[in-house]
């Protein structure tokens, strides 16, 4: 059977109910955005569509403070974030039951310290990785916490110790934990840097660039043999070497005024990137040598096209599929290689939906009235064999604030 689980807005609560199949502890979920950052997640067998009105709850949790994050699952626990009495804490519950098994306080709650007019409390998914969870406040406090007690190891404070900053929404990035390191970004001159994942002393750090914070979470990509690490700032994408951080590449055509969201998707030797605002999306064609990268743009479209805001986009077949704020927000095919836009389809009253992608079909959540799609990936049109909605949403004020938290799927599971 496959669960099917769904977390409304500002972490108010989870909902569960059952659709497919997986074995013993295959199908995790560790990161943001899947085992692979990508919005794809681990191979299991699921419903190839649903009965009328989506599969049958199994089980709610509520209480889980307010904040958008999205959830993380591994070895049968969900491990998500909320904020609550003032605190940011970390949250583990039973996957069979939704039974609350601990909750971790890590660092204050900062709602006062960002614009809250969308919406406070904490805004990263946990990575877990080992035995411990990496997590980071809305306030910019990376901490890390063991899985088995829920212990406090330790925590760092990217503003105060490392001259970061608080963009104007609140820190939102999930950290990347690659080769021993805690991976995340103060912005600022001490832009991108690597913590120990035992200590949580610094380690690593990046060179060459100054400037603020977004929102968008770190990748990790090789071309022509080079290891990167690769996000973006308002000036658009930026990547530093693995072995030492210095500065390889940048482009700009991502970059805009307000705020950059989304995570970039990395291919070999190639990422393709979009941010709304006006920017729009590009893809890049990498190469290099001699411990260098060169950047070949093979396009950059910004009109009526993908300008995805914050639900983020996956790749499937060599289509992008992904909600875009033009027309007043749609969800989007668009052919990889070429740009094109391939179909687009309107769901009102929605103006933006977050995605991801399993055993060969797209699960797209909508922001306003909860409702969730199974959809075949075409290229010829938005394809649903498949709709549920969420049988109610939070009771938490989020002013002008939606359903932002990205939905999940693993051990069966649609979170």
């Amino acid at each position: 059977m496959f669960n099917f689980s769904f977390r409304w807005t500002l972490l108010s609560g989870l909902i569960v109910a059952s659709v497919g199949s997986v074995r013993g502890g295959d199908g995790d979920w560790p990161q943001w955005r899947g085992p692979n950052r990508d919005g794809h997640a681990a191979e299991q067998t699921l419903l190839q569509s649903w009965p009328d009105g989506g599969p049958q709850l199994k089980w709610e949790a509520a209480d889980l403070g307010s904040g958008y994050s999205s959830v993380a699952i591994v070895d049968g626990r969900v491990y998500t974030l909320g904020s609550d009495g003032g605190q940011c804490h970390l949250i583990a519950l039973d996957a069979a039951d939704g039974r609350e098994i601990y909750r971790t306080p890590f660092a204050p709650a900062a709602d006062e310290k960002y614009s809250t007019g969308w919406g406070g409390g904490t805004r990263s998914t946990p990575t877990i990785v080992g035995d411990a969870a990496y997590v980071l406040s809305d306030g910019g406090v990376v901490a890390a916490i063991e899985l088995a007690s829920g212990k406090l190891r330790w925590s760092r404070d990217l503003i105060a110790e490392f001259g970061g900053s608080i963009p104007t929404w609140g820190c939102s990035e999930s950290v990347l934990v690659d080769q021993g390191r805690v991976m995340c970004t103060p912005g600022g001159k001490n832009f991108m840097i690597g913590l120990d994942v035992r200590t949580g002393e610094q380690v690593w750090g990046s060179k060459g660039v100054d400037a603020a914070v977004q929102y968008v979470s770190i990748m990790r990509g090789s071309a022509a043999g080079v290891d990167y690490y690769v996000t973006a700032s308002k000036t658009g994408l930026v990547a530093f070497a693995v072995d030492d951080g210095r500065k390889l590449f940048d482009d700009d055509a991502t970059g805009n005024k307000v705020a950059v969201i989304p995570t970039p998707l990395i291919m070999p030797d190639r990422i393709y990137h979009t941010s709304d605002y006006g920017a729009g999306n590009t893809l890049l064609n990498l190469s290099g040598s001699d411990r260098s990268i060169q950047v070949d743009p093979v396009y950059h479209l910004s009109d009526k096209t993908m300008r995805n805001h914050h639900g983020g986009v996956v790749l499937v077949n060599g289509v992008v599929y992904g909600f875009t704020k033009p027309g007043g927000g749609v969800w989007m095919a668009q052919d990889l290689d070429r740009g094109t836009t391939l179909w687009q389809h309107r769901i009102r009253p929605n103006k933006s939906g977050s995605i991801a992608y399993a055993d060969g079909r797209l699960y797209c959540y909508n922001d306003k009235d909860g409702s969730c799609y199974l959809v075949r990936p075409s290229r010829e049109a938005f394809d649903a064999v498949g709709q549920l909605t969420i049988p109610r949403q939070t009771d938490i004020p989020r002013k002008s604030g939606a359903i932002w938290s990205h939905p999940v799927v693993a051990g069966g599971t649609l979170y």
